[in-house]
């Protein structure tokens, strides 16, 4: 989803904008600050592929990574729960839960450096 925002965000106007119908608010906040702000979220899919990438290895820099990406996210939540946005709360549950998930201890263990 991250690359699919970027691709429609750097270049609008494709046939690729009608999914962003689910989310007008979300898509003309966005329009409104440029193209360039695709950039942010082609670092996003970036960061995601390679946790991705680093989980399904076992490598423990994709489990430090994939737990930022979704702290990061709960973080977020937590900000726009606090500014009125009602919304947010089934990110923070899917978010909490995943961190709860990737935290145990039995998780981290399977993750080697």
């Amino acid at each position: 989803m991250a690359t699919y925002a970027a691709v429609t965000l750097l270049k609008p106007g494709t046939f690729l904008d009608r999914a962003w119908e689910l989310n007008r608010a979300g898509h003309a906040g966005l329009s409104s600050m440029g193209r360039a702000i695709g950039i942010p979220f082609l670092i996003l899919a970036a960061a995601m592929f390679l946790a991705g990438i680093g989980w399904f290895q076992r490598k423990h820099w994709g489990w430090l990574l994939g737990t930022g990406i979704i702290a990061s996210s709960l973080v977020a939540d937590l900000v726009h729960l606090l500014l009125g946005d009602w919304k947010s709360l089934a990110g923070i549950l899917i978010a909490g839960l995943l961190l709860l998930y990737m935290t145990r201890p039995a998780v981290r263990s399977y993750f080697t450096a």
